[in-house]
């Protein structure tokens, strides 16, 4: 089954190529290892968050999907747990 992501989820990931641009255009201009660093950062929190998300969001989703057919969703938490501790 394939799972259709939000607006937000993918806009995030857009901005997320953005400041990844962003930080290839300071290598190029020869910036300082903290500049660039320091973008790298952003970079990574930003894709945490956006990790966050779509687990959030499918989580969401598979919990109702699990609860009207009248299932546990305590292993669905579970494995949305690890993947956020794996995604680290």
């Amino acid at each position: 089954m394939a799972y259709e992501y939000s607006d937000e989820t993918k806009a995030r990931l857009k901005r997320i190529e953005g400041q990844v641009r962003g930080v290839l255009r300071l290598m190029e201009e020869g910036k300082s290892c903290k500049e660039v660093v320091s973008q790298l950062s952003a970079v990574r929190n930003a894709a945490d968050k956006a990790i966050a998300l779509i687990v959030a969001e499918n989580l969401h989703h598979c919990i109702l999907e699990e609860q009207a057919s009248g299932k546990d969703t305590g292993k669905l938490v579970r494995e949305a747990i690890e993947l956020l501790v794996k995604s680290r």
